[in-house]
């Protein structure tokens, strides 16, 4: 084991943990946060994104030691309140129906328009392709991340 110091959400953090622990079990088991979600554990589903100064990447499959000083952003520390505008724009398009890919979609599309802050209905689609829904939801993905990009 080794102590890995982390930078998450604006805060420092330490653990405890083997070099190959996936980051998703470091946030989950050690820090107590829990808005980022378990999917696939093989990086396909996309439920499990986090940014990676402001990166999108699947935390099931990034071993904690590669993070080095590199800012966490979770679900979390996305915005204080809840507000951040694709936060906002899943609200208004109510998006979630059980709601348990929502914190990876979000993950997903916040990173995205801050890439393409205007993006086409097909870059849209090819952005949030590889975020699954078990629920089906994509109309209204898209939509909200539209709406997010007003």
């Amino acid at each position: 084991m080794a102590t890995y110091k982390l930078q998450i959400n604006g805060r420092s953090y330490e653990t405890d943990v083997d070099a190959d622990t996936p980051l998703l079990w470091v946030l989950r088991d050690h820090l107590g946060l829990v808005g980022t979600k378990y999917g696939c554990g093989m990086a396909q589903c996309g439920a499990c994104t986090v940014h990676l100064n402001g990166e999108a990447v699947r935390s099931c499959v990034l071993p904690v030691s590669s993070v080095g000083n590199a800012a966490v952003t979770t679900i979390e520390g996305l915005s204080a309140n809840g507000d951040h505008p694709v936060q906002r724009a899943w609200a208004e398009a109510d998006v979630p129906q059980c709601g348990y890919c929502q914190a990876g979609q979000i993950m997903t599309a916040a990173a995205f328009l801050k890439r393409n802050p205007k993006p086409t209905d097909e870059e849209i689609t090819a952005a949030m392709s590889g975020n699954l829904c078990r629920c089906g939801t994509y109309h209204r993905i898209r939509e909200a991340v539209k709406l997010a990009a007003k």
